[in-house]
């Protein structure tokens, strides 16, 4: 259920809450799209705003539909989270993956999605990180993720042979992100090309052997890759991050701030969207009269 009214400058949606929606444009600004209900509402035009937020009790499986009592894996019931493939411990952790043993929860969608061409890269969110992603995914990852910066690296022909490679590059650089550090502004930028010829030269070696085990061609630098930047709708960032937490909280309210990764952060604490995924939610807007939607800058 959505209403609106440009006069008041409102807004109110009802239903089941998916991942916003988010894109860049040519200059690396993030747009959002609140996702609720089967609507999208574009939500970069009302920072500053009133937000308020509730859960209406009911969670729903984003994969099957059904009701359930309690999100697994945000946003899947039991059932679902204990039998699919893209909610198994080698999806965190590639280099684990157990087709070949023929434990594959889903061989044909691990086939589909897990043989399938990844990309290798550098990010930058609250400090340098290595990353796994499908080709094709890129700069989406990298906006859900926060990052200001963003360099693909090196191509690779599976998923598990990319958590090989991340495994590798986990010798020198960090695969975590602190989100309560990206929720605080934009990192120091780094040059991610240099970055990426000093790691290259430092494991020379252990790429080397990747390429003796995988074979020719397996594992492949990304000719012509371009480093990305992203700035992200904000009014300003919080000096500490409060996490608010729907399961335990009837109902949130306050001033949306700035929107970052799958956050909106308010003035009265920080909350993870993607956390509610499956949830039935209640969303209203509203922005006074003194400062219509649309006529907000950017900082």
């Amino acid at each position: 259920m959505v209403s609106s009214s440009n006069a008041a400058h409102e807004a109110q949606l009802e239903g089941v809450l998916t991942p916003m929606a988010v894109e860049a444009d040519e200059s690396g600004r993030a747009h959002y799209r609140l996702q609720l209900g089967g609507q999208t509402l574009p939500l970069n035009h009302w920072l500053g705003a009133t937000l308020s937020l509730s859960a209406t009790g009911d969670i729903q499986c984003l994969n099957c539909g059904t009701a359930t009592l309690e999100s697994f894996g945000r946003g899947y019931c039991r059932r679902c989270f204990f039998s699919l493939a893209r909610c198994d411990f080698c999806m965190v952790s590639p280099e684990r993956c157990h087709y070949f043993e023929g434990t594959c929860r889903e061989p044909q969608w691990g086939e589909r999605f897990c043989f399938s061409p990844h990309l290798v890269y550098l990010a930058n969110a609250s400090a340098p990180k290595v990353g796994i992603t499908r080709a094709g995914n890129l700069p989406g990852r990298w906006l859900n993720q926060g990052a200001s910066q963003g360099l693909a690296i090196l191509e690779v022909a599976s998923r598990r042979q990319a958590g090989f490679v991340e495994a590798l590059f986990r010798e020198q650089i960090s695969d975590r992100t602190s989100w309560q550090r990206m929720l605080k502004g934009p990192p120091a930028p780094v040059d991610l090309v240099a970055l990426r010829e000093c790691l290259f030269e430092r494991l020379a070696a252990g790429l080397e052997a990747l390429h003796q085990h995988f074979g020719a061609g397996s594992v492949t630098p990304c000719a012509g890759a371009r480093p990305f930047a992203f700035e992200y709708p904000a009014l300003a960032w919080p000096e500490r991050v409060r996490a608010r937490n729907l399961d335990r909280e009837a109902s949130i309210e306050g001033r949306l701030m700035a929107i970052k990764g799958q956050y909106l952060l308010l003035d009265s604490g920080v909350i993870n969207l993607r956390k509610y995924a499956g949830y039935g939610i209640r969303l209203r807007l509203a922005s006074g009269a003194e400062a219509a939607p649309g006529q907000r800058a950017l900082l």
